[in-house]
Protein backbone atom coordinates (compact mmCIF):
# COMPACT_ATOMS: atom_id res chain seq x y z
CA UNK A 1 0.00 0.00 0.00
CA UNK A 2 1.43 3.40 -1.01
CA UNK A 3 2.26 5.99 1.65
CA UNK A 4 1.48 9.70 1.79
CA UNK A 5 4.13 11.51 3.83
CA UNK A 6 4.82 15.16 4.62
CA UNK A 7 8.15 16.83 5.33
CA UNK A 8 8.69 20.11 7.20
CA UNK A 9 11.94 21.86 8.08
CA UNK A 10 13.14 24.96 9.89
CA UNK A 11 16.78 25.97 10.28
CA UNK A 12 16.83 26.44 14.07
CA UNK A 13 14.99 25.14 17.11
CA UNK A 14 13.68 28.64 17.78
CA UNK A 15 11.85 28.94 14.45
CA UNK A 16 8.14 28.08 14.22
CA UNK A 17 6.99 25.10 12.14
CA UNK A 18 3.28 25.79 12.49
CA UNK A 19 2.75 27.46 9.10
CA UNK A 20 4.23 24.48 7.29
CA UNK A 21 2.37 21.98 9.45
CA UNK A 22 -0.98 23.72 8.89
CA UNK A 23 -0.47 23.49 5.14
CA UNK A 24 0.64 19.85 5.22
CA UNK A 25 -2.20 18.67 7.48
CA UNK A 26 -4.65 19.30 4.65
CA UNK A 27 -3.06 16.44 2.71
CA UNK A 28 -1.15 14.32 5.23
CA UNK A 29 -2.07 12.70 8.55
CA UNK A 30 -0.20 14.26 11.49
CA UNK A 31 1.63 11.02 12.34
CA UNK A 32 3.10 10.88 8.82
CA UNK A 33 4.71 14.33 8.89
CA UNK A 34 8.50 14.15 9.29
CA UNK A 35 10.18 17.16 10.90
CA UNK A 36 13.73 18.50 10.91
CA UNK A 37 15.10 21.47 12.81
CA UNK A 38 18.33 21.81 10.91
CA UNK A 39 20.02 23.94 8.24
CA UNK A 40 19.15 23.59 4.58
CA UNK A 41 22.80 23.95 3.54
CA UNK A 42 23.10 20.18 3.05
CA UNK A 43 21.02 16.99 3.10
CA UNK A 44 22.55 15.36 6.19
CA UNK A 45 19.42 15.65 8.34
CA UNK A 46 18.03 12.80 10.42
CA UNK A 47 14.39 13.28 9.46
CA UNK A 48 15.03 13.74 5.77
CA UNK A 49 17.40 10.79 5.56
CA UNK A 50 14.73 8.60 7.22
CA UNK A 51 12.69 9.11 4.05
CA UNK A 52 15.44 7.43 2.02
CA UNK A 53 16.61 4.59 4.31
CA UNK A 54 15.16 2.29 6.96
CA UNK A 55 11.54 1.45 7.70
CA UNK A 56 10.30 4.93 6.75
CA UNK A 57 11.89 4.82 3.29
CA UNK A 58 9.72 6.12 0.46
CA UNK A 59 9.31 3.69 -2.41
CA UNK A 60 7.70 3.66 -5.86
CA UNK A 61 4.11 4.83 -5.67
CA UNK A 62 4.55 6.83 -2.46
CA UNK A 63 3.86 10.56 -2.31
CA UNK A 64 5.86 13.22 -0.45
CA UNK A 65 4.33 16.62 0.33
CA UNK A 66 6.45 19.68 1.14
CA UNK A 67 5.41 23.31 1.60
CA UNK A 68 8.08 24.82 -0.64
CA UNK A 69 11.08 23.71 -2.66
CA UNK A 70 13.63 25.21 -0.26
CA UNK A 71 12.47 22.82 2.48
CA UNK A 72 14.45 20.15 0.61
CA UNK A 73 17.58 22.27 0.44
CA UNK A 74 18.87 25.78 -0.21
CA UNK A 75 21.50 24.46 -2.58
CA UNK A 76 20.35 24.38 -6.21
CA UNK A 77 22.51 21.41 -7.17
CA UNK A 78 21.17 19.42 -4.19
CA UNK A 79 17.59 20.33 -5.13
CA UNK A 80 18.12 19.10 -8.68
CA UNK A 81 19.72 15.86 -7.47
CA UNK A 82 16.86 15.20 -5.05
CA UNK A 83 14.22 15.84 -7.70
CA UNK A 84 16.03 13.38 -9.95
CA UNK A 85 16.12 10.84 -7.08
CA UNK A 86 12.35 11.08 -6.55
CA UNK A 87 11.67 10.84 -10.28
CA UNK A 88 14.02 7.87 -10.80
CA UNK A 89 12.42 6.05 -7.86
CA UNK A 90 8.89 6.93 -9.05
CA UNK A 91 8.07 8.83 -5.85
CA UNK A 92 5.52 11.61 -6.38
CA UNK A 93 6.68 14.96 -5.02
CA UNK A 94 3.92 17.47 -4.32
CA UNK A 95 5.12 21.04 -3.65
CA UNK A 96 2.29 23.11 -2.18
CA UNK A 97 3.77 26.41 -3.38
CA UNK A 98 3.98 25.01 -6.93
CA UNK A 99 0.32 24.38 -7.84
CA UNK A 100 1.20 22.52 -11.06
CA UNK A 101 2.68 19.66 -9.02
CA UNK A 102 -0.75 19.09 -7.47
CA UNK A 103 -2.49 18.30 -10.76
CA UNK A 104 -3.42 14.82 -11.94
CA UNK A 105 -2.96 14.81 -15.70
CA UNK A 106 -4.50 12.75 -18.48
CA UNK A 107 -2.17 10.21 -20.07
CA UNK A 108 -0.01 11.74 -22.75
CA UNK A 109 -0.06 15.28 -21.37
CA UNK A 110 2.45 14.90 -18.57
CA UNK A 111 5.18 16.52 -20.65
CA UNK A 112 3.38 19.89 -20.59
CA UNK A 113 3.47 20.27 -16.83
CA UNK A 114 6.87 18.60 -16.57
CA UNK A 115 8.22 21.38 -18.79
CA UNK A 116 6.46 24.08 -16.74
CA UNK A 117 7.66 22.58 -13.46
CA UNK A 118 11.24 22.32 -14.73
CA UNK A 119 11.25 26.05 -15.46
CA UNK A 120 9.65 26.96 -12.13
CA UNK A 121 11.96 24.66 -10.18
CA UNK A 122 15.05 26.12 -11.88
CA UNK A 123 13.97 29.64 -10.95
CA UNK A 124 12.93 28.78 -7.39
CA UNK A 125 16.06 26.71 -6.81
CA UNK A 126 18.17 29.71 -7.80
CA UNK A 127 16.14 31.92 -5.45
CA UNK A 128 16.56 29.46 -2.56
CA UNK A 129 20.34 29.33 -3.09
CA UNK A 130 20.56 33.13 -3.31
CA UNK A 131 18.54 33.50 -0.10
CA UNK A 132 21.04 31.31 1.73
CA UNK A 133 23.96 33.37 0.42
CA UNK A 134 22.14 36.54 1.54
CA UNK A 135 21.61 35.07 5.02
CA UNK A 136 25.32 34.22 5.30
CA UNK A 137 26.27 37.70 4.13
CA UNK A 138 23.98 39.33 6.70
CA UNK A 139 25.45 37.13 9.43
CA UNK A 140 28.97 38.16 8.43
CA UNK A 141 27.99 41.84 8.35
CA UNK A 142 26.34 41.51 11.78
CA UNK A 143 29.45 39.92 13.28
CA UNK A 144 31.69 42.58 11.72
CA UNK A 145 29.93 45.42 13.57
CA UNK A 146 29.88 43.67 16.96
CA UNK A 147 32.03 45.33 19.63
CA UNK A 148 35.32 43.64 20.51
CA UNK A 149 35.96 42.93 24.19
CA UNK A 150 39.18 41.19 25.29
CA UNK A 151 39.88 40.16 21.73
CA UNK A 152 36.45 38.58 21.06
CA UNK A 153 33.33 39.80 19.30
CA UNK A 154 30.42 40.29 21.71
CA UNK A 155 26.81 39.83 20.58
CA UNK A 156 24.80 43.03 20.98
CA UNK A 157 21.68 40.89 21.51
CA UNK A 158 22.87 38.30 24.07
CA UNK A 159 25.91 40.24 25.38
CA UNK A 160 27.87 36.99 25.14
CA UNK A 161 31.26 36.54 23.42
CA UNK A 162 31.19 34.89 19.98
CA UNK A 163 33.33 31.92 18.98
CA UNK A 164 35.90 30.02 20.96
CA UNK A 165 37.54 31.52 24.07
CA UNK A 166 40.82 33.33 23.43
CA UNK A 167 43.79 31.09 24.20
CA UNK A 168 45.81 32.06 27.28
CA UNK A 169 49.60 32.16 27.45
CA UNK A 170 50.89 29.20 29.49
CA UNK A 171 52.74 29.93 32.73
CA UNK A 172 56.11 28.88 31.30
CA UNK A 173 55.75 31.01 28.13
CA UNK A 174 58.41 33.52 29.14
CA UNK A 175 60.85 30.67 29.78
CA UNK A 176 60.20 28.54 26.69
CA UNK A 177 59.44 31.18 24.03
CA UNK A 178 62.96 32.81 24.13
CA UNK A 179 64.61 29.39 23.82
CA UNK A 180 62.56 28.60 20.72
CA UNK A 181 62.98 32.09 19.26
CA UNK A 182 66.78 31.93 19.63
CA UNK A 183 66.89 28.52 17.95
CA UNK A 184 67.83 26.59 21.10
CA UNK A 185 64.56 24.66 21.05
CA UNK A 186 62.58 23.11 18.20
CA UNK A 187 59.00 24.27 17.73
CA UNK A 188 57.59 20.82 18.47
CA UNK A 189 59.61 20.68 21.71
CA UNK A 190 58.34 24.11 22.74
CA UNK A 191 54.76 23.00 22.04
CA UNK A 192 55.22 19.86 24.14
CA UNK A 193 56.71 21.77 27.06
CA UNK A 194 53.84 24.27 27.03
CA UNK A 195 51.18 21.67 26.20
CA UNK A 196 49.98 23.59 23.15
CA UNK A 197 48.66 22.50 19.78
CA UNK A 198 50.40 23.78 16.65
CA UNK A 199 47.71 26.31 15.67
CA UNK A 200 47.41 27.63 19.21
CA UNK A 201 51.17 27.95 19.56
CA UNK A 202 51.60 30.01 16.40
CA UNK A 203 48.53 32.14 17.17
CA UNK A 204 50.05 32.98 20.55
CA UNK A 205 53.38 33.76 18.88
CA UNK A 206 51.62 36.14 16.50
CA UNK A 207 49.78 37.85 19.36
CA UNK A 208 52.92 38.09 21.51
CA UNK A 209 55.08 39.53 18.73
CA UNK A 210 52.44 42.05 17.64
CA UNK A 211 52.34 43.71 21.08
Amino acid sequence: MSKIVGYARVSTKEQNLERQLDALRKYVSEEYIVIDKDSGKNLDRAGYQSLKVGIGKLVAGDTLFIKSLDRLSRNKADIQNELRYFKDNRIRLKILDLPTTMMDLPDGQEWVFEMINSILIEVMGSIAEQERLTILQRQAEGIAVMPVVNGRRVSTKTKRPMGRPTAEFPRNWNEVYPLWKEGNLKAIEAMEQMNLKKNTFYNLVKRYESK
